[in-house]
């Protein structure tokens, strides 16, 4: 059921928060920790119920799919900051200059307050809860609003967190559009979003009324670039890597490859090599229950209508679609497409893609390919796929991205020590590990003054003692 809650009980839910909030600033480790773990006991304990959920939303996505991209990312954060927590809540001794010794300083680092998030449905429970564990661990208070286009899972979520946690400590909203722009408009310690570039700009706008920082992790054209120097055989490897990125939950993953750069001539050995890993992926794609169905009518429909233009200004498609007919598909299960010869104006090269379409675009440079990636906003991730190192290096140093995976795709994003977010029109903010952390940190400065200390030396009267002692200090800079 998809509950929208009246402005008021969305006011009053916040306001409980943010005076408890007020109320105990100080959140003591063992208690941080015992949220996480109140959050992992849940999920030990209803993944199951939340799998199920998800696969009834989607209408077609495995279990096992949900297993290993919602919830085993969940548990590794999980274990990841509930490990390093004791680490990350001490001061921090910072070293203090001769010319403010002996006085000692140090950074506090404290909770924001209370935290919004609002989590899309592709990933409805890695993408909903993982800003959760960051923020819980930061010892902030949660206000979550999922989406609406799972409504299963939100509600099931809204459920289970209400068991287990009390609502002025993290609770679950549910609603629509018009619910989502009352909860963006309220006066959040920090607001976190996940969703598409359009949107996050007017989760920027509210936010922005109320002076609220945000953490926008947004889409973007994520490309791949194959090297001149991959062989035939690493060329197989690629496709695979390539496919498996692409292909994962159909296409809809905010870091999926978006593009492919390859050398002139090597098209038809790449479409070759996709279509093979394709069919050793998904052996069939309608009725297969590995491969998930794109999530709405709504959704397909805006997927083919980036297919239809693309194809009336030239393109030539190439639908892969393994046990087969052409035609045959009758279910939102949508056949992977290759597009070659995409006109410079066609909406899936400028718009995010987020399904099974993957535009291949050759180029003559290494160069041109990076020249091209600048010129347009800066993607989410990249990937790069070659044996040469200064090639590499070259893509590494001449482009700005989200994050890198080399050789393959999507793995930057499992490493618990990395930070994960955009840049520019992808995001801005980052988490995952200590860097979300310290984004839902407050780290404050302190500066203790000895009882031995001059500061004096810096006051007024302003005469030649004054002048005598900068011009020494300036002369130790």
């Amino acid at each position: 059921m998809n509950l929208s809650l009246p402005d008021t009980d969305l006011r009053a839910l916040f306001e409980a928060q943010y005076q408890a909030s007020r109320n105990a600033p100080v959140v003591l480790l063992s208690l941080r920790r015992d949220r996480l773990l109140r959050l992992q006991a849940l999920l030990e304990a209803h993944g199951g119920a939340l799998m199920q959920a998800v696969e009834a939303d989607f209408g077609v996505r495995s279990p096992q799919l949900t297993e290993m991209a919602d919830l085993f990312v969940l548990r590794t954060l999980l274990q990841h900051s509930l490990k390093s927590l004791p680490r990350w809540v001490r001061p921090v001794k910072v070293r203090t200059p001769f010319y403010l010794q002996p006085a000692r300083a140090w950074l506090q680092r404290q909770p924001l307050g209370v935290v919004g998030v609002v989590s899309p449905w592709n990933y409805p429970l890695q993408l909903a809860l993982g800003p959760v564990v960051t923020a819980l661990a930061a010892g902030n208070r949660v206000m979550l609003k999922p989406s609406e286009l799972t409504p299963r899972t939100s509600a099931l979520l809204a459920e289970l967190i209400g068991q287990r946690f009390a609502p002025d400590e993290f609770c679950v909203v549910q609603g629509d559009g018009a619910l989502a722009a009352q909860f963006t408009s309220l006066p959040f310690d920090h607001l976190f979003f996940t969703g598409s570039t359009a949107v996050g700009r007017m989760v920027a706008k509210a936010a922005a009324a109320n002076l609220t920082p945000t953490t926008l992790e947004l889409g973007g054209k994520s490309p791949c670039v194959i090297d001149l120097s991959c062989s035939a055989d690493a060329l197989d490897k690629a496709a695979l890597k390539i496919a498996h990125g692409k292909l994962l939950n159909a296409g809809q993953t905010c870091i999926a490859p978006d593009y492919v750069l390859l050398p002139r001539g090597r098209e038809a050995a790449f479409a070759e090599a996709f279509a093979k890993a394709v069919a050793q992926l998904f052996p069939r794609i309608e009725g297969n229950p590995d491969y998930a169905a794109i999530i709405n009518p709504h959704h397909l429909a805006r997927l083919q209508a980036l297919l239809a233009q693309a194809q009336a200004g030239g393109a030539r498609l190439q639908v892969i679609n393994p046990g087969a007919a052409a035609g045959s598909q009758t279910s939102r299960q949508m056949a992977p497409v290759l597009v070659f010869d995409a006109a410079a104006d066609a909406r899936l090269l400028s718009e995010e893609i987020f399904g099974p379409i993957l535009p291949v675009l050759p180029y003559d440079s290494l160069e041109q390919a990076i020249g091209y990636i600048n010129a347009r906003p800066r993607p989410l991730a990249l990937y790069w796929f070659g044996a040469d190192q200064a090639a590499q290096a070259q893509v590494l140093a001449s482009t700005v991205s989200g994050g890198v995976t080399i050789n393959d795709t999507l793995m930057h994003i499992a490493h618990p020590n990395l930070p994960f977010g955009g840049v520019g029109e992808s995001g801005w903010g980052s988490y995952h590990g200590e860097a979300g952390f310290l984004r839902l940190t407050q780290q404050k400065p302190v500066l203790r003054q000895s009882s031995w200390a001059r500061a004096d030396i810096f006051y007024p009267p302003y005469g030649r003692r004054f002048d005598q002692v900068m011009g020494l200090l300036k002369r130790f800079l």
